[in-house]
């Protein structure tokens, strides 16, 4: 079902569920948040990519404004709701100093493939092992979605942005399981170069070879 959103373009990717808290300078998007909470609507964040407003983005929830100060500026905690596709865009929307377009909101399917799932956290684990980050997965939710982890496995923007794409969990899940076992052996053998390196030098207990 097609629908008419505020927009605010970023070049970040905010992935539905995600906390993203913003400072807000610019009298376009002041305006933006008077609307909100005025009106009590939702604006999207499509990604800025490759020096464009990509077709896709997040539908973005209001939850509160943190600070506001003298100058006018704010401090607001938003979530992102759910992702979109923009029919037309508007550099301006109808008497507003801020964008808008007509976007279709994505119906997204989330089955997951738990065996594929049970693979990422063995991933996972390996290389926030590896890189000294095994705080960060203890923090991991049982029951974790590809959005909860988007962020923490090294994808650049694009490929996140293709996240973001993916109308499906098992399609997500498939792509990050694709990334990980790529990088992971990679990582694990930069840490094993790392350890050599380390010990060159070193006093070493050797046992000869007989022959």
């Amino acid at each position: 079902m097609a629908t008419y959103l505020p927009l605010f373009p970023l070049n970040v990717v905010v992935f539905p569920g995600e906390k993203l808290n913003l400072h807000i300078f610019e009298p376009r998007y002041k305006q933006l948040v008077r609307d909100c909470l005025a009106d009590n609507i939702t604006f999207g964040i499509p990604t800025y990519i490759k020096n464009s407003v990509g077709v896709y983005g997040t539908e973005i929830k209001l939850l509160r404004v943190e600070k506001k100060y003298d100058s006018g500026e704010l401090d607001i905690r938003t979530e992102g709701v759910g992702v979109f596709k923009i029919l037309s865009f508007d550099k301006q929307a109808p008497g507003k100093l801020y964008a808008g377009g007509q976007v279709e909101i994505i119906e997204d399917t989330s089955e997951e493939d738990i065996i594929t799932k049970i693979k990422i956290r063995e991933n996972i684990f390996q290389l926030y092992q590896a890189l000294g980050l095994k705080k960060l997965y203890t923090e991991l939710p049982e029951n974790f979605t590809s959005f909860d982890i988007g962020h923490n496995l090294g994808l650049s923007t694009e490929q996140e942005y293709t996240l973001l794409q993916c109308e499906s969990e098992r399609l997500r899940q498939e792509m990050i399981l694709d990334h990980l076992t790529r990088i992971v052996p990679i990582v694990l053998e930069t840490e094993r170069l790392k350890e050599r390196v380390k010990q060159n030098g070193h006093f070493k207990h050797l046992i000869p070879p007989k022959f």
